[in-house]
């Protein structure tokens, strides 16, 4: 039904996160009805961000500067480090404000069913980092099994290279606009531990 060149291109669309291949084919007839709107600005930009866009070789974000733009203002090297899992968990920070130092990219969470070990992760990187002056490093990790695991793998390893440096976890417990009774019994039993 379709060539080549167009199957070529659903594909590619459909191997992005969150598009099936309905999506897939919605994406490409909506660039290719208008290639000179829609199609060649799409793929110049495409060229444009894989010729200049990098992984930051000091804490992982991706930007057109490496090391990245968080990494080199000295306004933000006020000795903390947020580790996080992913680069969408750092871009989540730096949408709110609410952490003004600066970051670590793990680059994903234990997962012994993924075979994702510590030597997958960025684990190594962030030890050779704790030879900076770091007086907090703030463990922002997912909430899940594979998260904790990842944190607590983490905050050992740190407590063992470098004794001096404060550890800490984000607060976990009941959201804002939450009802007590539709909380399941592990996130109440965390609040009321972490409670202040």
């Amino acid at each position: 039904m379709h060539g080549t060149e167009l199957e070529n291109l659903i594909k590619a669309i459909g191997k992005l996160p969150g598009i099936g291949a309905r999506g897939a084919r919605r994406i490409a007839l909506h660039l290719l009805r208008a290639p000179d709107k829609h199609l060649t600005p799409f793929v110049a930009a495409l060229s444009q961000a894989a010729a200049v866009i990098s992984v930051c070789r000091v804490c992982g974000n991706l930007d057109s500067q490496n090391p990245c733009s968080i990494c080199q203002d000295a306004r933000r090297a006020d000795g903390t480090i947020c580790v996080v899992a992913d680069i969408n968990d750092l871009w989540a920070f730096e949408r709110t404000g609410a952490h003004r130092g600066q970051y670590h990219v793990l680059g994903g969470v234990l997962s012994a069913l993924n075979g994702v070990g510590p030597d997958e992760l960025r684990m190594a990187e962030l030890l050779v980092r704790l030879n900076e002056p770091v007086r907090e490093i703030i463990l922002a990790l997912p909430s899940t099994v594979d998260g904790q695991t990842t944190a607590h793998v983490v905050q050992e390893r740190i407590a063992a290279a470098a004794p001096h440096i404060a550890i800490t976890r984000l607060a976990v417990g009941i959201p804002i606009g939450g009802a007590i009774e539709y909380l399941d019994e592990g996130t109440l039993r965390l609040a009321v531990s972490a409670r202040r």
